[in-house]
């Protein structure tokens, strides 16, 4: 009978412990939950560019000389007829000074050769002197007349290229680092370039896009109903540290032609730019709208789990239970995606961001707000 007791005694005891040691059950996840939305999305493509200023005029020599003196402070703006560089004028005085002697000589010439035409003529008529001697001297007055138009030419040439070795401003703007110093000698040509002046009222950025996506734009835009009528003219640019110029830009034109070693076609945008902030040769990215999706379906990226091509967001019932469903997804805008199959309107999805979370699972749903391009998401109160 004692050993019957004892034994029920230790029954009882092994199975209080058992009891005791048993785990409770987890709590469930709490994971960020928010609801699909459904709005119109303004698509935006993204190219490269290169600003240039609204004028970039190169600045070369049109006489050949010695730099005398550069009357400018480099990368400063100057005014449109502005002395900039001197070349030495010594030689193209001489040479003026030269063709001024010969115009002299040409026109006392001129005066001895009307001389003698006016008293052969009345002689000529008389026959007190020859024919021949008459038309000798219409000759001589004719060529002093020619010789005349030729040395002002000449002193006309000479003070054109006197006037050379200043070298003006073409247009008001920034200037830039000179390529040449004084005491360098100088001569004309194409790539005898001095240095180059900007004018920076507004800048031009030049893009290009393909062929196919030219075309699609193009026929989008012919059409009568056409969403991006009166908007797709409108761009935008990121700068090389990734913040976005202030000032929007228009289209401007588009080149005559498809580049047949790219397939592609350059386009020019025109800023405005009060500040100076752009200057040529930035590398930007252009923004351009390239198309409106009507009330799509639009959801977080970082709801999206990618895994071998497919792509899944956990949906929450009402139970608070996640399923797996796979979507397919349209193009990324922003920090969310377009969905075109998979979702509805007013789904409820889990946000993600753990790898605790899976197939069937409880959770406890905290709902946050969120919007398409926020940075962060807000809890709903």
């Amino acid at each position: 009978m004692n050993k019957i007791y004892s034994s029920a005694i230790l029954l009882s005891l092994f199975i209080f412990s058992c009891k005791k040691e048993t785990p409770p059950s987890p709590k469930p996840l709490e994971i960020s939950v928010t609801s699909v939305l459904q709005q119109d999305v303004k698509l935006e493509s993204e190219y490269t560019g290169q600003t240039f200023g609204q004028s970039d005029i190169q600045i070369n020599p049109r006489v050949d000389g010695i730099i005398e003196s550069m009357n400018f402070k480099e990368g400063s703006f100057v005014k449109k007829g502005q002395v900039l560089y001197t070349i030495d004028p010594l030689p193209y005085k001489a040479k003026l000074n030269e063709a001024q002697g010969v115009a002299a000589e040409s026109q006392a010439r001129l005066s001895k050769t009307k001389s003698d035409l006016d008293m052969i003529t009345p002689l000529a008529k008389m026959n007190a002197v020859s024919q021949r001697e008459l038309v000798s001297a219409k000759a001589a007055y004719n060529a002093s007349l020619a010789q005349i138009k030729a040395s002002d030419a000449s002193v006309q040439n000479a003070k054109i290229e006197l006037g050379y070795c200043q070298i003006l401003a073409p247009i008001s703007g920034l200037i830039g680092i000179s390529k040449v110093r004084v005491g360098d000698y100088v001569r004309p040509g194409a790539m005898s370039i001095l240095n180059t002046i900007s004018d920076l009222g507004d800048v031009r950025v030049r893009f290009t896009i393909s062929e196919q996506e030219f075309l699609r734009l193009f026929r989008e835009f012919s059409k009568p109903n056409s969403a991006l009528k009166g908007s797709g003219a409108t761009v935008t640019i990121k700068l090389s540290d990734g913040s976005t110029y202030l000032e929007t830009g228009k289209v401007s034109f588009a080149d005559r032609q498809i580049d047949p070693s790219t397939g592609a076609i350059t386009f020019e945008a025109t800023f405005p730019n009060p500040d100076k902030l752009l200057r040529p040769g930035q590398y930007v990215k252009v923004a351009l709208l390239t198309d409106i999706r009507k009330e799509a379906i639009v959801i977080p990226q970082r709801a999206v789990i990618e895994v071998q091509g497919i792509y899944q967001v956990y949906v929450v019932g009402n139970d608070n239970k996640v399923q797996m469903q796979i979507v397919k997804p349209g193009p990324a805008v922003k920090n969310g995606y377009i969905i075109e199959e998979g979702l509805k309107p007013g789904d409820k999805i889990a946000m993600g961001g753990t790898s605790l979370l899976k197939n069937g699972s409880v959770i406890t749903p905290k709902i946050v707000q969120w919007q398409l391009g926020d940075p962060e998401t807000v809890a709903a109160k």
